[in-house]
């Protein structure tokens, strides 16, 4: 799939800061209508991003989050199972982070690891990860069946925009955090997430859960297309509420500016 002509020069090109950030603003208004009507209606909204390391999904996650509140907008990155974790059933890692009534949970990876990063690196069995393809389907037909709206991104990065990520990261002090061993060690094994992808597409892609695929080589456009999907995949109204007015503020009365030491920071700027 990322083999093909690099997306970005079919797509007109990188898009200019400032029509971004007016497309970005124009979106975020609308989550903010989302968020509203998520909370009136009690609606369950679980979406899930997956894609190679470098693809984009928690650029495209900060920008879906950064204007709505982070108590309805709920962000799950799970680390590596404990011990104990490795001894439950697979989906018990999962469902304790389901939404419930006026939530928007969004996974940043999830139990598609088994099919992907675990099943690629040796972590699991090859049984293992062949059973989870078979009940996925089945897990995702409940989750559906009893109310959840679930959204399934997988952002497609070529190599060569991957490498060049990867490679910005490495001595760039903001986001050398986000190279790690594993990364270096996933980097060498293009093809063989290449099959775990097809294969994960062809026991996965159902008409309860399908797919969504992004070309993620072109960041802005990106981030503004899933912005653009998702708000068409759920059905929201802009709640109408009273005009918003701030009430008078109550008089001085006796009350005195304390003389107390506070400790003021340094104004460096």
């Amino acid at each position: 799939m990322a083999d093909k002509k690099n997306h970005e020069t079919e797509t007109g090109g990188k898009l200019k800061l400032k029509e971004y950030e007016r497309e970005l603003t124009r979106l975020h208004v609308e989550f903010v209508k989302l968020q509203q009507w998520v909370v009136h209606k009690g609606l369950r909204v679980c979406i899930l991003f997956e894609g190679r390391d470098g693809a984009g999904k928690g650029g495209t996650i900060k920008a879906m989050t950064e204007r709505v509140s982070p108590r309805i907008f709920r962000v799950v990155a799970l680390p590596a199972p404990t011990e104990r974790e490795k001894t439950q059933m697979y989906s018990q890692r999962y469902t304790p982070h389901l939404p419930a009534a006026g939530e928007v949970v969004i996974f940043d990876r999830s139990w598609y690891n088994r099919a992907g990063v675990e099943r690629v690196m040796g972590f699991c069995t090859e049984e293992q990860a062949k059973r989870f393809l078979e009940m996925v389907p089945v897990f995702e037909r409940v989750v559906v069946e009893d109310g959840i709206i679930l959204l399934k991104y997988w952002l497609e990065v070529s190599p060569e925009e991957q490498t060049r990520r990867l490679e910005g990261r490495i001595d760039d002090g903001r986001k050398i955090w986000k190279l790690s061993d594993m990364d270096l060690k996933s980097y060498s094994r293009w093809y063989d997430y290449s099959r775990a992808r097809d294969e994960m597409f062809k026991a996965s892609d159902t008409s309860w859960a399908p797919w969504y695929v992004v070309h993620s080589d072109n960041k802005r456009r990106a981030r503004l297309n899933i912005l653009t999907h998702i708000l068409s995949k759920i059905p929201y109204e802009d709640p109408k509420r009273s005009k918003v007015e701030l009430p008078k503020r109550q008089h001085r009365g006796d009350y005195r500016e304390i003389d107390y030491p506070f400790r003021v920071i340094p104004e460096v700027f």
